[in-house]
């Protein structure tokens, strides 16, 4: 075994389990590294409280004035908890978080003092040209800002006071996800609300409430550092599955292994003080994978702690000597890491606006607001796919593990019987006998609706689950803000156009409001019928199915980007004031470079496991192999040929996948370099989509035969049973 892989084993079995002790409550233990509402009502005036009140409910602006109080609140509790910096907090184009710190030390007329004001809390100015941009920003056009969100609380993060903001460029565009994402909560609070307002006019305001599911892999650090294309790239990209994998189902729910149970909680303890409301934690289906939750929040925080998270999980991991794995795809022939998220309309009156309710009035309410989703993703299902497309999300989506790449709505048998009945009834002014209906028992013939009102559907990319939706595609490493300012501003936008209709068949038509609202929905169920699926999604049937309803079926990331730019994408986003027309060109394009880059680094990366790794490792093993058969031709003479058959007929197969694989290797390394001289982004993603990816996958069979055939011993990279099976 080579020496740097057998260290790497020994270290990981060496391992001290580091024991957590818990104490305290949780609940005594919640934020208490937050600037909350506690610490607000402790350490803000009156005016400065209600102030930021106001920029969280309704986004009013703060004064100046107020933001020097505001700071200096901020800056006298961070300092009581040892604070000794301050950053702001962003979410660049590159799908992480950003930050640069500065000290509260400062020096006036020589004498030194903490200083930090209004202007530090509400405005910072990085440099706007070394982040993705897509031509937004030159090298010689440095400026940009970030600028504070009131409606994200500021926290401490070891010995820094981090103000989460968003970022923009020096002439006003967002150069992040966070902006976009509250302009698109914005717009569905505002159309949301005016439809809400049909059923309760004392609906004032709408949240859109988002609960994550973040899958994740932990390794033994040792381990995962003896895997050069592990550190580079996140997965593994050669490597043999082990004899045993996930076949048994021993590992889903099962009892977590103690030093990640010391993990875990280690993780819950910070997250809980961070003000993460961190609830469920699981064994996922594959070895060494599991599963973190969290109470459902209104969707702005929970993109903000989940950034935070996955930054606290790879600290805490490092602490335990793991390494964690946010990947799509780590490892073949086992299931790949997602994170689900779970999406709702909720209101300031305390309903949920996709849950069923106990009258028929309120069920009419759960059902336009459940109608109007189905109706936004089916006119809107290719961009929804887009937000989530990555080169590390093209290995996972349509495998066993993860919803087909085609957008369907899963919703249940009741609730589909319950549209199909609603689909039947007579067009235009209700009958008498519906009329009595709707005073009487219910609104248009919707019958009780129960809260588990379907069953699961794994292969759904977008299923209905009793009270939410949940959109299971968005991969493991992607920032939420992507899909959720997708499926907010297509929302948005849908509600608008629902609320037009009926208010013009009520000033039109004198419709009565429920008549109205009644027919308007029932247009919506026929129009948006070929979305709803509850069949197999993984099916080839299904995938015939899809193409004669004209569902999109973009399969790689560069297919599925088209869309961002096409007249109706750029109508929608400029409409609900989202994204500008320069903003949504600026996305393509960095999400374009971000997919070669990341095929580009994986091809570099075969290169050098090739040629420095696998074949030194098979010519090695192929030498020992003729030294055997020369010795045996010098003890035997002739007879040698009949005991070397085996060992002879080894090294033709060593011979044949070393020619493979060097000539694959080489014929990859041609492709990457004729597409690297395309200047068209799309034409160059599409060549390494279609010219240079198809051969990690030839190059990877050949690696994973040798790997099989190769003396244990003289193997140079850690395996599949070793890193997926040692605790």
């Amino acid at each position: 075994m080579s020496k740097y892989r057998f260290d790497a084993i020994v270290k990981s079995q060496e391992r001290p389990r580091i024991v957590i002790e818990e104490k305290g409550r949780r609940s005594e233990l919640f934020g208490i590294y937050v600037f909350n509402e506690d610490r607000m009502l402790q350490y803000l005036t009156k005016d400065a409280l209600e102030s930021v009140r106001n920029a969280m409910i309704s986004g009013s602006k703060i004064d100046r004035k107020i933001a020097d109080q505001v700071a200096e609140s901020i800056k006298a509790w961070a300092i009581t908890m040892g604070a000794t910096h301050y950053t702001h907090w962003f979410q660049p184009l590159t799908g992480s978080t950003a930050e640069k710190h500065d000290a509260f030390f400062d020096l006036l007329d020589g004498k030194p003092l903490e200083k930090f004001g209004g202007s530090q809390l509400v405005q910072q100015e990085p440099d706007a040209s070394s982040f993705p941009s897509g031509g937004i920003r030159n090298t010689f056009e440095a400026r940009g800002y970030t600028a504070w969100d009131p409606t994200s609380n500021a926290f401490i993060y070891g010995t820094t006071l981090c103000i989460p903001t968003i970022f923009v460029s020096y002439t006003g565009e967002a150069l992040d996800n966070k902006a976009p994402l509250l302009r698109a909560l914005s717009a569905v609070d505002e159309a949301a609300t005016a439809v809400a307002r049909f059923f309760d006019k004392n609906v004032s305001k709408v949240n859109a409430t988002l609960g994550w599911e973040q899958e994740y892999f932990l390794i033994d650090k040792a381990l995962a550092l003896s895997r050069p294309d592990i550190v580079m790239t996140g997965r593994t990209l050669v490597g043999h599955e082990a004899a045993k994998g996930q076949q048994l189902d021993d590992h889903y729910f099962g009892v977590i292994p103690d030093r990640v149970l010391s993990f875990m909680s280690d993780l819950e303890k910070e997250c809980t003080k961070l003000g993460i409301p961190v609830k469920t934690r699981h064994n996922e289906v594959a070895p060494n994978q599991f599963e973190l939750a969290p109470v459902f929040e209104e969707a702005n925080l929970a993109v903000d702690h989940n950034l935070l998270l996955m930054d606290v999980m790879d600290k805490i991991a490092d602490k335990h000597s793991f390494k964690v794995l946010f990947h799509e795809k780590p490892f073949e022939g086992i299931n790949g890491s997602g994170k689900h998220n779970n999406w709702s309309l909720a209101t300031d009156t305390g309903v949920n606006l996709l849950s069923p309710g106990s009258t028929p009035m309120k069920n009419l309410q759960f059902l336009t607001f459940f109608i109007n989703t189905i109706k936004a993703v089916d006119t809107y299902e290719e961009l929804l796919r887009a937000s989530i497309a990555s080169a590390s999300n093209d290995h996972r989506l349509g495998a066993n593990e993860a919803p087909p790449a085609i957008f369907s709505i899963f919703v249940g048998t009741q609730l589909s019987a319950v549209l199909d009945e609603l689909e039947g009834v007579s067009k235009g002014k209700l009958s008498p006998e519906e009329k009595t209906e709707l005073k009487l028992n219910v609104v248009g013939k919707i019958p009780e609706i129960l809260l588990d009102n379907t069953d699961r559907n794994r292969t759904s990319p977008f299923a209905f689950t009793g009270n939410k939706f949940e959109m299971r595609g968005v991969g493991s490493k992607t920032n939420c803000a992507k899909p959720m300012t997708v499926l907010n501003t297509i929302v948005a936008k849908q509600l608008q156009d629902f609320k037009k209709e009926v208010d013009a068949l009520i000033d039109k038509k004198s419709l009565k409001k429920d008549e109205a609202v009644f027919n308007v929905l029932r247009e919506y169920i026929k129009t948006s019928k070929r979305i709803r699926f509850d069949g197999d999604g993984y099916s080839d049937e299904w995938e015939k199915e899809a193409a004669r309803r004209k569902l999109s079926n973009n399969k790689n990331t560069p297919s599925a980007l088209q869309v961002l730019t096409s007249k109706e994408s750029i109508a929608l986003f400029k409409s609900m004031k989202v994204l500008s027309e320069v903003e949504i060109a600026a996305r393509k394009e960095v999400e374009l470079e971000t997919y070669i880059f990341q095929v580009q680094i994986e091809g570099r990366m075969y290169n050098e496991l090739v040629y420095s790794y696998i074949i030194p490792a098979a010519i090695k093993y192929q030498s020992q192999l003729i030294k055997n058969v020369m010795g045996l031709k010098d003890i035997y003479g002739a007879a040698h040929k009949k005991l070397s058959d085996g060992q002879l007929s080894i090294i033709e197969q060593i011979a044949e996948h070393i020619a493979a694989i060097k000539s694959l290797t080489d014929k990859m390394t041609d492709a990457r370099r004729i597409a690297n001289k395309l200047q068209d982004m799309d034409k160059k993603a599409f060549a390494y989509c279609e010219n240079v990816k198809p051969y990690f996958d030839q190059i990877r069979m050949h690696s994973d035969k040798l790997e099989r055939i190769v003396d244990n011993d003289l193997w140079p990279l850690t395996k599949y049973r070793e890193l997926l099976f040692h605790k």
